[in-house]
């Protein structure tokens, strides 16, 4: 738990930042899928190997498509509540930074409610560990 917690940290951060910057340039929603798409590399590799201790070739059904296809619904969830917090910022606010804020407030959100669900997810069924089959002694 610890050790997920602390890639979750660096992918936020990571997150965070890419898109506070991607601001200055695109859309909200171009940001975000922009800031989901820098962050998911590191979150999927620090998560395997270092939360989990998986090591050699990444199971394609067990550990690739559950993790990117999480990966994507958080994309999407937090894509929506990015652009939905661009515009209700830009209604409500003259400010660029103030929009800005807000727009990483509610990508930090979206991704905060998915997070706990992802871990119950990653902990049970990718990455879990599987006791050794024993060979009875003597046998």
């Amino acid at each position: 738990m610890i050790r997920y917690s602390l890639v979750s940290v660096v992918s936020v951060i990571v997150s965070q930042i890419v898109l506070f910057v991607a601001q200055s340039f695109w859309s909200a929603r171009t940001s975000n899928i922009i800031a989901v798409c820098v962050s998911a590399v590191p979150s999927y590799y620090l998560n395997r190997a270092w939360a989990w201790g998986k090591t050699g070739k990444s199971h394609l059904m067990k550990e690739i498509v559950p993790f990117w296809s999480l990966a994507l619904l958080g994309l999407i969830f937090s894509t929506w509540a990015a652009d939905y917090a661009e515009t209700y910022a830009h209604s409500h606010s003259t400010s660029e930074l103030v929009t800005r804020l807000i727009v990483n407030g509610a990508a930090l959100g979206s991704f905060g409610i998915l997070w706990v669900g992802k871990f119950f997810i990653f902990n049970r069924l990718m990455f879990a560990h599987q006791p050794e089959p024993t060979v009875p002694a003597g046998g």
